[in-house]
């Protein structure tokens, strides 16, 4: 009896050790996946950069979203000034928003001129954000 108690512990301790092989291997495929959704905007004369690391923000910016130029800098200049504001309030109130969704500050300064792409990016971003957690701003981010 002992034997077959040694053989199952020795199998079962097989078993375990190359099933958390095959999880590694999901890992890995999952980080190429969000290494293709990362997004990333850069201005080096404004010395800023913003990263959106966000699985499936680059395809809703490729398939769902309105095309550049469809919104005017202005338009989305006034509209990611309210998003900002409000996301920024969710940040500062852990308790009554989710902290994972809402993890740091945007630092997003109105009086400079971040340039067409960085504001339609960051618009984009409000309404993928709205959609896929299912939260809803003040400011309508409805396409």
């Amino acid at each position: 009896m002992k034997p077959f108690i040694y053989f199952f512990v020795a199998l079962s301790l097989i078993y375990g050790c190359a099933s958390t092989q095959t999880n590694k291997k999901l890992t890995g495929n999952n980080t190429a996946t969000t290494a293709n959704d990362t997004v990333r905007i850069a201005n080096d004369s404004l010395e800023y950069e913003i990263l959106i690391i966000e699985p499936g923000f680059n395809t809703f910016l490729v398939s769902i979203a309105r095309p550049e130029g469809y919104y005017t800098q202005n338009y989305l200049e006034n509209k990611n000034r309210f998003l900002v504001t409000e996301y920024n309030q969710r940040v500062n109130q852990p308790f009554t928003f989710d902290p994972n969704l809402y993890p740091q500050q945007i630092n997003y300064d109105n009086n400079v001129d971040y340039g067409y792409e960085v504001n339609y990016k960051l618009y984009n971003y409000f309404v993928f954000f709205s959609r896929q957690y299912n939260q809803r701003f003040s400011v309508p981010t409805r396409i």
